[in-house]
């Protein structure tokens, strides 16, 4: 700065030397004793084109400094703004993570206080029959004590808690008799409260003398051939929920009491059942179910709980993951089994298969979003649904294909607002012109099904002498509700709630499954959805 201001001083006095230069000339002038051919007024001409440049260049070089300084401003305020984001975010995230901490543990404290009310811990009277029916008492060993003890520590410190768990005594006597067959049937019974359920049998499994034995025997019937199919994906579900309910347990334990859970027979045991599964999956391809794939979530579930993932190969295994890339459970199961590393070679699967928004979930799951542009991803994928079976391509331009194509693009722009609410991509990607489109797309529809109502033929009027024509009989194709499936490369996505997969209505009973491949029938609504709407909430 000091520089600038003598800069500047000299170039104010440029004017003053100038004028002294002007007396000197003079006073040489008037003593010269030859004419001289040079005159003052091309040298002052000179030297003020001389301080011209100079000051223009000098007012240049200000400005450059000046705009400098100002985005060097600019980009501190922005990385200021950006530090106190990522500060809020990672306080939001640890405010929200100890508030689900906090209610877990309030759940765990309500629940066993309601376990203990069907388990006393006061000794237990048994009435003896073979011996004539005298009763007697049975002392509480040490372990059931310490447990007492502990219960009573947990139910004081969540004392406050309000969070209300209805519990199922019958899962207790279920888990305590080893009963399986009991044990499916009863989730199938009380499938519309799967949510209780899942929260519950962790808890009652303790109830069991051997809850690992016990999980493995509800997977016999996962590829029984004798069982109707629409019942065996019901069957499936809850196989894979109770693993998951084992991995919950084991999770709440010590090292120790995981390897008492979990031992050496059982991992054996595991290990032949996977084994036994695993050529089974030879036959799925990279879109199997739409990433949606029963078979590939119980086979990787098994390794994650029993942990026995260490004995097979970590690229096949990787290979798996695209067929469940739209189970909710997808991003923890690959932390369990110990492939982050490979999520990139993955995305990269799912996007060169047309499944972009099932890249971006994973991408945002793994924090890879500066690897993989949400918002290129989103984009090409809304591209490449525009294109597939478009009218000009086809040579097919009647109002039905037009009308197919149509749903689907609507179908995608619905899928990629959804993503971009779900990943809080409205900065980087903006929703209106989307939703736009939707709107137009939707009132299109609109206008064509009050057409169509209003198109159909009307009975006549009767004639005066009372003799009526009965309705002409026409030969009018019906209103054609169904669309031909896409291709697998552009599948379908629900909207409203990603990772959450519904269930069937009934025992076990999706009622639009109809085929071993979990295909299903075309509907209006559903063109690019990668997961499966079953008519009722089925979570697992």
């Amino acid at each position: 700065m000091e520089d600038t201001q003598s800069v500047a001083m000299l170039i104010d006095s440029t004017t003053s030397k100038i004028q002294q230069l002007q007396k000197a000339f003079a006073e040489l002038e008037s003593h010269r004793a030859v004419a001289l051919n040079l005159k003052w007024k091309q040298l002052e001409e000179h030297f003020h084109g001389l301080e011209k440049s100079l000051k223009r260049r000098f007012n240049e070089l200000e400005d450059q400094e000046k705009e400098y300084e100002t985005k060097t401003m600019e980009a501190r305020e922005m990385l200021e703004k950006r530090e106190a984001a990522v500060i809020a975010k990672e306080q939001a995230s640890l405010e929200t993570l100890q508030e689900k901490r906090d209610a877990a543990f309030s759940v765990i404290a309500n629940a066993l206080e309601k376990h203990r009310t069907f388990f006393p811990v006061e000794p237990a009277v048994i009435t003896s029959e073979g011996q004539g029916g005298a009763p007697f008492v049975e002392e509480k060993p040490p372990d059931a004590m310490a447990a007492e003890s502990n219960l009573e520590e947990v139910k004081n410190s969540f004392e406050n808690g309000n969070v209300e768990v209805k519990s199922y005594p019958q899962l207790v006597k279920l888990c305590q008799e080893m009963d399986s067959e009991g044990l499916h049937k009863f989730i199938s019974d009380n499938r519309k409260n799967l949510a209780t359920l899942r929260e519950e049998i962790p808890l009652a499994l303790k109830a069991a003398a051997d809850p690992a034995c016990l999980v493995l025997d509800s997977l016999k019937g996962f590829y029984s051939m004798e069982m109707p199919h629409s019942n065996l994906l019901g069957l499936r579900r809850t196989c894979i929920m109770l693993m998951e309910c084992l991995s919950s347990l084991l999770t709440d334990l010590d090292l120790g009491s995981v390897s008492d859970v979990i031992s050496e027979d059982v991992k054996e045991r595991a290990k032949v059942i996977a084994e036994e599964w695993k050529p089974k999956l030879d036959d799925l391809d990279v879109d199997a179910s739409n990433g949606n794939s029963l078979e590939a979530h119980a086979f990787l579930q098994l390794l994650a709980t029993f942990g026995i993932n260490s004995d097979f190969d970590q690229e096949k295994l990787s290979k798996l993951i695209p067929m469940v890339s739209r189970r909710r459970q997808t991003a923890d199961l690959c932390r369990s089994l110990g492939l982050s590393d490979k999520m990139p070679g993955v995305i990269d699967v799912l996007v060169n298969n047309g499944r972009q928004i099932d890249a971006v979930n994973l991408a945002s799951a793994f924090e890879l979003m500066e690897q993989f542009s949400p918002v290129s991803l989103l984009k090409s994928y809304l591209t490449e649904a525009r294109k597939v079976s478009s009218p000009v391509k086809s040579g097919n331009t009647s109002p039905t294909v037009q009308n197919e194509v149509n749903e689907r693009e609507l179908t995608a722009l619905k899928a990629v607002i959804k993503c971009i609410e779900d990943h809080k991509l409205e900065e980087q990607y903006s929703r209106e012109p989307l939703q736009k489109r939707v709107q137009l797309l939707e009132k299109a529809k609109a206008d064509k099904k009050r057409g169509t109502e209003v198109a159909k033929p009307q009975s006549k009027r009767p004639r005066a002498n009372g003799v009526g024509y009965g309705p002409r009989v026409t030969n009018v194709a019906t209103d054609k509700n169904y669309y031909p499936r896409m291709t697998d490369r552009y599948p379908q996505y629900i909207y409203d709630r990603p990772y959450v997969y519904t269930g069937p209505t009934d025992n076990h009973m999706p009622s639009l499954l109809g085929s071993a491949t979990y295909n299903l029938s075309p509907s209006h609504g559903n063109y690019f959805g990668n997961g499966y709407q079953y008519q009722a909430p089925y979570l697992h």
